[in-house]
């Protein structure tokens, strides 16, 4: 009896070529001291945006201190578990010394520490908001 193909809801994916680590750790340097980033907004931010588990991979291979590993947290804000004992609360651990503060669920408030790349590389401190829409009704320009 010969072997046949498997059926196309059982084919394998065809696997994407990896993110370059030194990519990752390129952006992970751009985060500034007191704020995060998420594993899916670098992955976004390198044009994959499906990635986010990579960026994980890429940030465990990491040896020494040259890049701030330690800002980079989960979807939810929160520092995910690590094999390795106590490196997850050495990461809460230097984010809160940098001013990153956690909720009683270990959650930073992305909104308040999250970094925003493009309000760097538009000059404006990272987490600073833009007034939205038109100006109210008498007031006046400054």
């Amino acid at each position: 009896m010969s072997a046949r193909a498997p059926s196309p809801a059982r084919r394998p994916a065809r696997p994407r070529a990896g993110l370059a680590y030194e990519e990752v750790y390129a952006v992970v340097r751009r985060i500034p001291r007191g704020r995060v980033a998420t594993y899916g907004q670098i992955a976004r931010l390198l044009g994959r945006p499906g990635a986010a588990r990579q960026v994980g991979y890429a940030l465990a291979a990491l040896r020494g201190d040259a890049v701030p590993w330690h800002r980079v947290v989960n979807a939810r804000g929160a520092v995910s578990p690590r094999a390795a004992p106590g490196c997850d609360a050495a990461q809460r651990l230097l984010l809160e010394r940098e001013g990153v503060a956690f909720d009683a669920a270990g959650r930073a408030a992305l909104a308040r520490f999250g970094w925003s790349p493009r309000a760097v590389a538009r000059g404006r401190r990272a987490g600073s908001r833009r007034p939205r829409g038109p100006a109210r009704k008498g007031a006046e320009a400054r």
